[in-house]
């Protein structure tokens, strides 16, 4: 077997070169990390099941016409992507007052937003990813205006579906963040959906107890991280019981519910 040649690795990620031109190898890790990675943990397991939300939640969007760097999945932590070029920004899209906003705006978590709010930030760990306006993004030439105008309308899209997606499991969809790159056809470009949807970069709530089901659990020492993102692929039925090759995700602790009495993550 040949040696892959590793183009990056990130936080939570390794991208490896792919089979054919033009196509990357997307191999999740356990990694865990939060505030611009001062903080460092594992979440045994996340890997595999960020792989297969991922999966399925793209999949799903392309049939609703989005368009999206995902081909298929080729293991329990790898799939198979459109090579693209990354836009630097992280779109953030908030049905909900949570995290950041919560403190920039002096609101209390939970309280709805009248209607949809979309932010951009710069990727750049540098700078500690800083919220930027359309005009930043114009006058720096990140993103042309149609660029922006098709990442907004996309945004908008992915925000109706996944809130009705998830609000048919019994889990709301409070914010997330998306990535979008550039893929050429000559000297035309277009813009398509990359990098992940998982519970990573989504904050999801429990409609009925509020109970947090992302990320959130490892940034706030919550504890039940691994159960956490297991209940959000159970609901999405991507944990399965017959034993279908490449269906059941390797988890010995599938059917376990978050704890009532939630624990610090062990060290």
């Amino acid at each position: 077997m040949s040696r892959r040649r590793q183009i990056y690795e990130g936080k939570a990620k390794i991208l490896y070169e792919g089979p054919e031109p033009g196509t990357i190898i997307q191999y999740f890790k356990d990694d865990a990390t939060a505030f611009n990675a001062q903080k460092k943990g594992t979440i045994n397991g996340k890997g595999v099941i960020n792989n297969r939300i991922s999966e399925h939640v793209f999949t799903r969007l392309s049939t609703i016409g989005i368009p999206t760097h995902f081909i298929r999945r080729l293991n329990m932590r790898e799939q198979l992507v459109r090579q693209v070029e990354i836009i630097p920004l992280e779109v953030v899209v908030r049905n909900v007052v949570a995290g950041s906003l919560a403190k920039r705006v002096g609101l209390p978590e939970g309280e709805p937003l009248p209607h949809t709010l979309i932010e951009y930030y710069l990727k750049s760990d540098e700078l500690n990813d800083p919220m930027v306006a359309e005009e930043h993004i114009a006058c720096f030439n990140w993103a042309t205006h149609e660029e922006m105008q098709d990442i907004a309308a996309m945004a908008i899209r992915v925000n109706d579906f996944m809130c009705g997606m998830f609000s048919a499991i019994d889990i709301r969809l409070v914010d997330f963040k998306l990535e979008f790159g550039r893929i050429y056809d000559g000297d035309y470009s277009r813009v398509i959906l990359a990098d992940e949807i998982s519970p990573d970069n989504c904050r999801l709530w429990d409609f009925t107890t509020g109970e947090k089901l992302d990320k959130d659990r490892f940034r706030r020492d919550m504890g039940g991280e691994e159960e956490a993102y297991q209940e959000v692929a159970r609901r999405l039925g991507l944990l399965q019981d017959d034993g279908s090759p490449g269906e059941v995700l390797d988890m010995s602790a599938h059917r376990t519910r978050l704890r009532n009495s939630p624990t610090k993550p062990k060290k």
